[in-house]
This record gives structure tokens, C-alpha cells and sequence, in this order.
């Protein structure tokens, strides 16, 4: 039997992270068996839809590189089916008519809660035979007639077998009385429609596995195999918030972090191979399956988060990273700016977390003239410094422009001055970076080059130009 799984997010809300882990692992494990993985978007809910949210949503799986098979299918567009469904089951008996008002569903529940009992439908309309006569004016709903005895058992290929006594579960409603289908149903019948073997998602929709299993045997339709993940807490075991990182996808996009990152990161948060921490596209296809879920909720944390994301920014190639870079800049780069980047990367990035830090650091070798300084850097532009400044810019006139050459032009000038080379060094990274931290200062000085360099030295050394 061929694998088919789907990611069915609900277009309410952007992309969050515990959606896309959902769909990171429904589209590893299609991955992993060959298997297909579809794209279904729920939104039959129209008040609540929006565009930009679905758009959030397809735009974010691209971004994480979780590209499914075939035509995206909007739930809303199968109405039709889904109350075709309800329909054939309330003509075959497995379903029934409950004339219900809203203000005698009220009084049921209220009731129960008085006498303690769990606020369930207690089936008034359910064996009504159908000569008896109903209320004028009332719209019926179509409910499912739930087995009431026995039990329902989910054989969970993460939870393990999880079982509900049938009297635990009521007549749910399949079909409104404005004739809209449910989420329950519409469920049911698009898995059943799109072929779906492995229904993969968070273990909030438990409870619903148990009523859409007795869909299914109504129906009497294959049920799919279920897995139900552990939902992701926050560090301190609390439900995960935006303290904690339940952000949308978009704004991780944003905050600097690659999308390989955060898939390494999303899938070791309750799943693992062993002790491995960096894992490739590859080697987690190969490995990945549902028996390696743990039934526990993961911690979701930046640190460990950051630290990653770091990993595969050293690992990236340079030109990538520019180009990653490039929109944190503010401003458009000149093929002599862009150059000056790539050349710089490999210094730059082992200091980066994020393509966010990444940019700030990178940002004085782009910078137009003069340079904004940084208070700290300001301070060590002294008159003495400034001084110092003028002498070593005539040595560096004269310097075959390379690291190896200038580090042992300002060593020697140093020496000749009676001068520690910290004591030039810093008020020279000021003048030229802006800052009293930056890479080291031959390399800054090399990639500038030799017009750059003496230019911003021109700038320190003219107090008017530190602003």
C-alpha cells in the first residue's frame, strides 16, 4: 500500500512553528516511504479564513522547502460532498434527524452540569420513528448514530493503543441545519477522498480521532492509521507561547534563521536518531518514522535554536550568505559592495547566530562615508590618536596591499612610535569599522582595500568628519 499523508492547517492564523513541524514530519515520513504528501487547506471555517493567511501558509512550507504533491485542495470547495455524505448516511440509518432548538440544546447542557454529568447529546431525536410527527418551522441537522456500547480503540503509532468507552462519545452532527457539513465530517470524507493512509498531527485532535473512526465504520471506510504528536511546550514545560517561540514561520524568516536550520531544529524536537544533532535533508528522510516519536511534549529553546542556526551559517557558502544578507542591509549593493562581502564572509560569518547579527556586523564594509562611530569608537579618536592616525596612513600609502604587509607595516610603525600595536589598533578599527569590535583589523583592512582604508583614516583624522 502506497504511503499518502496530508498537512491540513486551518487558514485562521499564519503558519506557527507547531504547524510546521506537523508538516515536517507528515512530509518526511511520505519522503521516507515514497510516498506522497498533500497539501489540504481547511477553510470552511469563511468568517475566520483569510488570504493572507493561506498565502502565509504555502508561502512558508516553500520557504522550509516541504513542497507537496499535486494540486492544493481547499475544503471549502467540497461542500457539496461532504453533505452528500451525511445525506447517504441518514438515508442507510447510521445517521438521524434531531430537531433540537438551540434553546432546548441549551437546557440539556445546563442539566447535565446541574446533576454533574459530562455535556453530551443525550439522543432525544434518535430513535423517533419517523411517522411521529416533527416541529414546525424547526430546520433538522443530520447527527451520526454513535454506537453506544462497546468501546472505540485508536491503535496509535505514537500514543500506543488509547481506548474511549462508546458511552463516552454522543451523537455528533455531521450536517448543520443551514445544510454546512461539520469539521468532523468533512475530515473524514476528504481523507477518505484524497487516499490518505496516515493521518500524522498533534495530539489535540485525539479526541477527534475517536468520533471520525466511528465515521469511518458507519461509513464502513478503511480507517487510516493514526499519529498522534505530542504538542511542543515552552522551556519552562508551560504551553508554548510567543515568550517562548510560537511564532509564525515567517517571523523566524525574519529573525535571521535558514530554513535548514529550522527543520533540523523542528525535527529533533520530539523525535531523535541516537545522539545525533545535525542532521541533512538526507539523512533524515532515510531515518526518520513514527517509532522514534516520544510520547512526551518537547521544549521548544532559543538557545539550542540559535546554536543551530549558527551551525548552518558557517556551513553555507559565502555567496548564498550575501545574498541572505543582502535585504538586512537597507540599502541596494554595488557589484564593488557585494564583492567586498564575499571576500569578507569567511571572517564574518563564524561570528553570526542569525543572518539578522550576521548583517549587523557585516554593515561597515557597505557604509558610505564618513562612518557613523559608535560612542566607544568616538572616545578613542583622541587628538593624540588622530595623530597617530596621520603617521601611520603615510606608512600604508606605500604597502603592497595585503594582511601579511600591513599587519607588519603597522608593527613596525608601532615599534618606531614607542607604541604597543593595541595602542593603534583600536583607534584604527574605530576609524575604520565604526566600532571597538569587528573582525581582526588586517583582515578588515585588506578587504576594504587600500582607497577605502585611507579614506576613512582621512575621515578620523579630520575631527569635523567623527559624527
Amino acid at each position: 500500500m502506497a504511503v499518502i499523508v496530508r498537512f491540513a492547517p486551518s487558514p485562521t492564523g499564519f503558519l506557527h512553528i507547531g504547524g510546521a513541524r506537523t508538516a515536517l514530519f507528515n512530509w518526511l515520513f511520505a519522503k521516507h516511504h515514497a510516498g506522497l504528501f498533500r497539501l489540504r487547506i481547511e477553510d470552511t471555517d469563511r468568517a475566520r479564513s483569510t488570504r493572507e493567511a493561506m498565502d502565509a501558509i504555502v508561502n512558508g512550507l516553500d520557504w522550509l522547502g516541504l513542497h507537496w504533491d499535486g494540486d492544493v485542495v481547499h475544503q471549502s470547495e467540497r461542500g457539496a460532498r461532504h453533505a452528500e455524505i451525511a445525506r447517504a448516511m441518514l438515508a442507510a440509518g447510521s445517521a438521524y434527524h434531531a430537531y433540537d432548538t438551540p434553546q432546548e440544546l441549551t437546557a440539556m447542557r445546563e442539566t447535565a452540569r446541574a446533576e454533574g454529568r459530562s455535556v453530551r447529546y443525550v439522543g432525544i431525536w434518535r430513535d423517533r420513528a419517523p411517522s411521529e410527527p416533527t416541529p414546525p418551522n424547526v430546520p433538522p441537522v443530520i447527527r451520526l448514530k454513535a454506537q453506544r456500547s462497546g468501546a472505540t480503540t485508536i491503535r496509535d503509532r505514537v500514543q500506543g493503543d488509547v481506548t474511549v468507552a462508546n458511552a463516552e462519545l454522543d451523537d455528533l452532527v455531521l450536517l448543520r441545519a443551514d445544510g454546512t457539513p461539520t469539521y468532523n465530517l468533512s475530515v473524514v470524507v476528504d481523507d477518505h477522498d484524497m487516499g490518505i493512509t496516515h493521518v500524522i498531527r498533534g495530539d489535540d485532535h485525539l479526541t477527534n480521532a475517536f468520533r471520525q473512526s466511528q465515521i469511518y465504520r458507519a461509513l464502513d471506510w478503511s480507517v487510516p492509521e493514526f499519529a498522534h504528536v505530542p504538542l511542543i511546550h515552552g522551556p519552562d514545560g508551560a504551553k508554548l507561547s510567543k515568550r517562548h517561540g510560537a511564532l509564525a514561520v515567517e517571523t523566524y524568516r525574519e529573525l535571521g534563521y535558514l530554513p535548514e536550520a529550522l527543520r533540523n531544529y523542528l525535527l529533533r524536537l520530539g523525535w531523535s536518531h541516537g545522539d545525533a544533532e545535525i542532521i541533512s535533508r538526507e539523512q533524515a528522510i532515510e531515518w526518520f518514522d513514527l517509532g522514534a516519536i516520544g510520547r512526551g511534549p518537547a521544549r521548544f529553546d532559543f538557545v539550542k535554536l540559535a546554536n543551530l542556526n549558527g551551525h548552518y551559517i558557517r556551513e553555507t557558502a559565502d555567496e548564498r550568505l550575501v545574498d541572505w544578507v543582502a535585504p538586512h542591509l537597507g540599502r541596494e549593493l554595488g557589484p564593488a559592495q557585494r564583492k567586498r562581502l564575499l571576500q569578507a564572509m569567511p571572517g564574518l560569518k563564524p561570528r553570526a547566530k542569525t543572518i539578522v547579527e550576521l548583517a549587523d556586523i557585516a554593515r561597515f564594509y557597505v557604509e558610505d562615508r564618513p562612518l557613523k562611530l559608535e560612542e566607544k569608537a568616538r572616545l578613542l579618536l583622541t587628538h593624540d590618536a588622530r595623530k597617530t592616525l596621520a603617521g601611520l596612513k603615510e606608512t600604508l600609502e606605500k604597502v603592497l596591499w595585503n594582511r601579511q604587509e600591513i599587519e607588519q607595516a603597522v608593527r613596525r610603525f608601532s615599534q618606531e612610535a614607542g607604541l604597543q600595536v593595541g595602542a593603534i589598533a583600536q583607534p584604527l578599527r574605530a576609524a575604520l569599522t565604526g566600532s571597538t569590535a569587528s573582525p581582526p583589523i588586517f583582515e578588515v583592512m585588506e578587504v576594504l582595500g587600500r582607497e577605502e582604508c585611507l579614506m576613512r583614516m582621512d575621515d578620523a583624522i579630520d575631527a569635523r568628519s567623527v559624527i
